[in-house]
């Protein structure tokens, strides 16, 4: 199977039943690999929550005696690693992906969703809304980076446009951004949010806060803070970029609604990220985040197998980690050239333009 995917609405009748057959065939090639297993399951919350329990424990061991900060701060590295992981686990669960059960998922959801400062039900309602419209123009603003096409960002006001600018700058974009993200924006519910929704984020809330009392009262509170937030800082940051990178990269797909294509925007509009294989054990198979958008509920133990086993994933262009950081000068999308492209490319556009753009 080619790596370029036609939007069917644009082909003839006869083209668009071919592309059917295609996405209908790679669907059925994906399906048995749709299937959670209890085993792997519990391999993985051991392998993931007894070390991040464990490095907590020995952090709190260095502040009680004493021992240099940087003892603690070291220990918070491998530590943001795992809760990383432990984001993943409850990625799956928001698919209903990681156990056979449905209320299993849920149980796990809501705890792992304490530890990562995110609520269960709202955040799995805005993930499927991304799911159902990544690489869609006209569809926007939940749960995707805030990205302009070149003629949108020209016609912003100048408030805008700098708005934008310090958004999209990597050092707010992977730092600021990921902590207010968990920290502050995602403490309350999402727009659109139903009664259920607001209720998690309620009861993640107060389990959060139940935490940081009892850690406060047992080790003191800025002991809970030189514990607490070095992890959410660097696994948040860490979380942004893999997301940024998923969806941000040059050869990405981008499409309006009336071309827009589901097929397309899982394997050409979401990347695969090949990594060192601990990174790629840290992050949960993440990275094969093209077949992630092929079929959503493919738990993460079964991402590598999926991809080895069936050939039409394997045409999809690798993004490596080098490539990966060329994506950060990627700010608009051109709708002409069909890419993402640089503030500095824009520079090129007639003064005219600009001109017009800041009256």
């Amino acid at each position: 199977m080619p790596n370029s995917v036609t939007p069917p609405e644009t082909l003839p009748t006869c083209h668009r039943s071919t592309i059917q057959t295609v996405r209908e065939d790679l669907i059925q090639a994906v399906s048995k690999y749709a299937q959670p297993d209890y085993r792997k399951a519990f391999v993985q919350i051991a392998n993931t929550f007894l070390p991040y329990l464990g490095l907590w424990a020995l952090m709190i061991y260095t502040v009680l005696h004493g021992l240099p900060v940087w003892t603690t701060l070291l220990l918070a590295v491998p530590a943001s690693g795992f809760l990383v992981r432990i984001f993943i686990l409850f990625h799956d669960c928001c698919h209903g992906a990681f156990f056979p059960s449905r209320s299993a998922n849920r149980i796990l959801g809501y705890i792992s969703g304490i530890l990562v400062f995110t609520a269960y039900e709202d955040w799995k309602r805005t993930h499927v809304i991304h799911h159902a419209a990544s690489g869609n123009l006209d569809q926007r603003g939940t749960g995707d980076i805030w990205t302009l096409t070149v003629e949108e960002y020209l016609s912003a006001s100048r408030l805008k446009r700098l708005a934008y600018r310090l958004f999209r700058n990597p050092l707010v974009l992977f730092t600021l951004i990921p902590l207010v993200l968990f920290l502050v924006i995602q403490r309350f519910p999402s727009a659109g949010a139903k009664k259920r929704e607001r209720n998690s984020v309620i009861y993640t809330n107060l389990a959060i806060a139940a935490i940081a009392v009892v850690m406060s009262l047992t080790l003191g509170f800025q002991n809970y803070l030189l514990i607490q937030l070095p992890i959410i800082i660097m696994a948040a940051s860490a979380g942004m970029w893999l997301f940024y990178v998923q969806h941000q990269y040059a050869d990405v797909y981008w499409a309006r609604q009336h071309s827009w294509d589901l097929t397309s925007s899982g394997l050409e509009g979401s990347s695969y990220y090949k990594l060192p294989k601990a990174l790629q054990w840290i992050v949960g198979n993440i990275g094969l985040h093209h077949i992630h958008h092929v079929r959503a509920n493919i738990p993460n133990y079964n991402l590598q197998r999926c991809y080895d086993e069936v050939p039409a994933l394997q045409a999809v262009k690798p993004l490596t980690i080098r490539k990966s950081f060329k994506s950060l000068c990627l700010n608009l999308w051109d709708e002409q050239k069909q890419k993402l492209v640089s503030f500095r490319s824009i520079r090129a556009l007639p003064r005219l333009a600009i001109q017009a753009a800041d009256a």
